[in-house]
C-alpha cells in the first residue's frame, strides 16, 4: 500500500471520529438542562457583533481625522515650504544688489594710467595725474548707463564703497591703490563704452591732459564680490506700523 493511500485512510478516519465526537456532543448539550440554548447564544453573538461593529466606526471616524490632520499637515508643510524658497530667492536677489555675490557677464574693462605726455615748466603735474574724482566719475557714468556690477583693481564697488585720495594713492573700500586702474563693469557692452566715450564725456576730459584709456569689450568678465566689512551703526529699518 502506498504511503498516499495510507494518508488519504489515515484523514479519513480523523474526520470519521471527529465525526463522532461532535454527535456525542451535540447530544450531551441537548440532554443537559444547564446547557446554554441556542437563542441565548445567537443574543450573546448578536451583542458582541454589535460591539465590534461600534469600535469598527469609531476607528474609521479616528482614521479619517487622522487623514484630514495629516492633509492640513501635508498643506502646511507645502506652504512653508513655498515662502522658504521665495524668501531664499529675494535673499539671493538682495545678496546681489548688495555685491556680496561672484558673477559673470558680459560688458567693459577700462584701464586708466597717468599721463606720459611731457610736462612744460609752469604747468601743474597734478593735471597729468589720475584722481579719486576721476574713478568716481567713470564709476558713476556706468551706473548711469546700466551697469549691473562695477569693480576698481578686484575692488567691488557696493553702496558704502569710499573712492577717495590718500597722499600719491587712491584709498577704495579701504585698500590703498596706484595706477594703473583696472575698472570692470558688467552690462550692455555697446551701451557702456558708449556712455563713456560721448562728445565732452569724462573719457575726452581726461584725455585732454594724456591720461591714457584703454577701453574693451569683453563677452565675459568675472566680477569678484566684496568682501569687506558691513557695519550699520546708526541706520535702523522701520519696521510696518511705525
Amino acid at each position: 500500500m502506498s504511503y498516499k493511500l495510507k494518508g488519504h485512510i489515515l484523514i479519513a478516519l480523523v474526520c470519521f471520529l471527529l465525526g463522532l465526537m461532535l454527535v456525542a456532543q451535540f447530544r450531551s448539550t441537548q440532554k443537559s438542562g444547564s446547557a446554554m440554548t441556542s437563542l441565548q447564544r445567537i443574543q450573546e453573538l448578536t451583542t458582541e457583533l454589535k460591539t465590534v461593529m461600534d469600535e469598527r466606526e469609531k476607528l474609521r471616524e479616528e482614521l479619517a481625522e487622522m487623514r484630514k490632520r495629516l492633509e492640513e499637515y501635508e498643506d502646511s508643510a507645502a506652504n512653508v515650504s513655498q515662502v522658504t524658497e521665495a524668501m531664499k530667492r529675494e535673499l539671493e536677489k538682495a545678496r546681489i544688489a548688495a555685491g556680496l555675490v561672484e558673477g559673470t557677464g558680459p560688458g567693459i574693462v577700462i584701464t586708466l594710467n597717468d599721463s606720459n605726455l611731457p610736462k612744460q615748466a609752469g604747468e601743474d603735474p597734478n593735471l597729468f595725474l589720475i584722481h579719486d574724482e576721476d574713478i568716481l566719475k567713470v564709476v558713476n557714468e556706468l551706473f548711469a548707463a546700466g551697469a549691473e556690477a562695477v569693480s576698481v583693481n578686484n575692488q567691488r564697488i557696493i553702496a558704502t564703497s569710499e573712492i577717495r585720495c590718500v597722499g600719491p594713492t587712491i584709498m577704495i573700500n579701504s585698500v590703498r591703490m596706484a595706477p594703473p586702474f583696472v575698472i570692470q563693469a558688467i552690462g550692455n557692452p555697446e551701451n557702456l563704452e558708449s556712455s563713456l566715450r560721448m562728445r565732452g564725456g569724462i573719457i575726452e576730459s581726461l584725455q585732454v591732459f594724456g591720461i591714457q584709456v584703454s577701453i574693451k569689450k569683453q563677452d565675459k568678465i568675472i566680477m569678484p564680490a566684496y568682501a569687506g566689512p558691513i557695519k550699520f551703526e546708526y541706520f535702523k529699518p522701520v519696521k510696518a506700523g511705525e
